[in-house]
């Protein structure tokens, strides 16, 4: 068993420890909700700052030109195509994820309508992020096409002549299992099939290749493991084959004025600018964009560290060390680890459930994690339905977290659990936000 001075010593000995100075951390917190919202970047507050007193309050409107503000979406994209196998001018930072969703997958059933109109069929998890689900029902609803929800073991079986898009979520955000894009991509090819992902819990967390998994559409979120602050631009990839295609016009549906090829000449018809430029919509936040910026920096600044490889590896030690002391320090309280033990299985979460015990309360999960946070833990909670239990959910950033953090969050969940405080009725009441 890891003890406490082992942990010390494996965080002194890090080499990607120097990154966590770059966070601004408050003393005495245990940040493990990185996979929800990621931590501040040191550099944000003054980058914000500068972009609203120097290139707003002096540049006005200016700074559009002198202050670079209208090529931010691309370079900020360039800068994300890094972490996620994707070429410079492929990658653009705009709108939500699930804004940017709805013009992939959009784009993919029209394509699907172009190439082969016989296949009605939209597949995805049943336990895939809701807002995924909500566009993909709304979309298949005006498309005449019908979306299919399956466990992930089911999956294989959709792969056949009636499948028109796999939509999926690279990293499952309740259990953290990790789909093996390249195998999932080939295998719905093969099908006549193409494939819609999400990178909301791997982009930053876990190495992504898209053009080495010869993907077609991705988005992804900035708020997460990109840490570019709450409600940050998202972003979105399409596989360059299929923006060069010429029989077809493919075009994102949101036919904006910062995607069109000269914007500024202020024409009635609508032209769109070439490549992914053209899935940018409106006038994009800077504010916004400037800390994304600082966020990706903070990742970037990984490179010369091994980069991904060596996030990744950090991730899975996290990862392990955590689910290590749980099981051995926690035993005999009912909890159980969701998260796939493989590592070629798990993103860089690691989710619990417990089992309710007679007592009335239920699994005490979401009691559980607020005891923690008023502790100084963060993580969080996320119900369960009829088919799937409560999820107590921890984010591992290999950026910031380190060693000792996972030793003290397991600590304070054994004397959670021992002492009965999750029971206490401040602990059980829920807010707007979980």
């Amino acid at each position: 068993m890891k003890t406490l001075n082992d942990c010390r010593a494996l965080d002194a000995q890090d080499p990607l420890r120097p990154l966590r100075d770059l966070f601004s951390l408050p003393k005495d917190v245990i940040y493990l909700d990185g996979n929800s919202l990621g931590a501040m970047p040191k550099a944000a507050a003054a980058k914000v700052a500068h972009v609203l007193t120097q290139e707003w309050g002096i540049g006005l409107i200016r700074s559009w030109n002198t202050a670079g503000w209208f090529d931010q979406p691309r370079q900020l994209g360039d800068k994300i195509a890094r972490l996620i196998g994707a070429n410079p001018d492929e990658v653009v930072a705009t709108d939500s994820t699930s804004v940017n969703l709805y013009k992939v997958l959009s784009c993919a059933l029209q394509l699907v309508a172009h190439d082969a109109p016989e296949r009605k069929l939209v597949v995805s998890e049943r336990s895939n992020f809701p807002t995924d689900l909500y566009i993909a029902e709304g979309l298949c609803k005006d498309h005449g096409m019908q979306l299919q929800l399956v466990e992930p073991d089911g999956i294989a079986a959709t792969l056949n002549a009636d499948l028109a898009v796999l939509m999926l979520t690279h990293v499952n955000y309740r259990t953290g299992a990790m789909h093996d894009m390249a195998a999932l991509t080939a295998a719905a090819h093969q099908a006549g099939a193409l494939t819609v992902w999400d990178l909301a819990h791997s982009a930053g967390a876990v190495p992504v290749d898209l053009n080495g998994s010869n993907a077609d559409f991705a988005v992804g979120c900035g708020y997460k493991y990109l840490n570019g602050g709450p409600g940050a631009p998202a972003f979105v990839w399409v596989n360059p084959r299929l923006l060069q295609r010429s029989d077809v016009d493919l075009r994102q549906p949101l036919s904006g004025w910062w995607g069109h090829a000269t914007p500024f000449a202020f024409t009635p018809g609508y032209t769109p600018t070439p490549g992914i430029a053209s899935y940018l919509c409106g006038t994009q936040p800077m504010l916004s964009l400037a800390a994304l910026g600082c966020g990706l920096d903070t990742l970037l600044a990984a490179e010369p560290l091994g980069g991904m490889a060596a996030l990744r590896a950090k991730s899975l030690a996290l990862t392990d060390l955590f689910i290590d002391l749980v099981a051995q320090r926690c035993g005999g309280n009912g909890l159980a680890v969701a998260t796939p033990l493989a590592h070629a299985q798990r993103g860089s979460q690691v989710s619990l459930t417990r089992k309710a015990a007679d007592d009335g309360f239920g699994s005490g999960a979401f009691a559980i994690v607020q005891a923690l946070i008023a502790r100084g833990v963060i993580g969080d909670f996320r119900a369960g339905d009829s088919a799937s239990p409560d999820i107590l959910r921890f984010g591992f950033s290999p950026l910031y977290t380190g060693y000792e953090d996972v030793w003290l969050a397991v600590e304070h969940l054994k004397e959670v659990l021992e002492t009965g405080q999750w029971k206490q009725p401040q602990f059980n009441q829920k807010q707007a936000v979980t």
